[in-house]
């Protein structure tokens, strides 16, 4: 039988692969990261379990990323810190996304079992 945890966890996991797969890939602007961090934590937030999601867009690393003349690059893990606080059944998980060799892992932070 899966544990509180093992669930908790693999919440955490679902809410990661929604977030950055529907999102990657968005045209964002510096303009528009405020917005776009807002659209994409209040869209996960709508999960069952999500207790929080934080998303920062990193505006210097968007106006970097643009290499044409239409003012906007894509959404990708490297433009994007993201942390998320996941709670089922009294385990809180707390999780964030980091790059790792040029890639975003998604990391388990903590796990707490208010039960313990």
């Amino acid at each position: 039988m899966v544990t509180d945890a093992q669930q908790a966890c693999f919440e955490a996991g679902i809410k990661f692969g929604s977030l950055y797969h529907q999102f990657a890939g968005t045209p964002v602007s510096p303009r528009s990261t405020r917005s776009l961090e807002t659209a994409i934590a209040e869209s996960i937030e709508n999960q069952p379990y999500c207790e929080s999601v934080t998303v920062a867009v990193d505006d210097d690393a968007v106006a970097d990323d643009i290499d044409h003349e239409n003012g906007y690059t894509e959404l990708s893990g490297h433009l994007m810190e993201v942390s998320m606080r996941i709670t089922y059944e009294g385990v809180t998980v707390r999780t964030r996304m980091e790059m790792e060799d040029g890639y975003p892992l998604m990391k388990l932070v903590e796990v707490v079992d208010a039960g313990d």
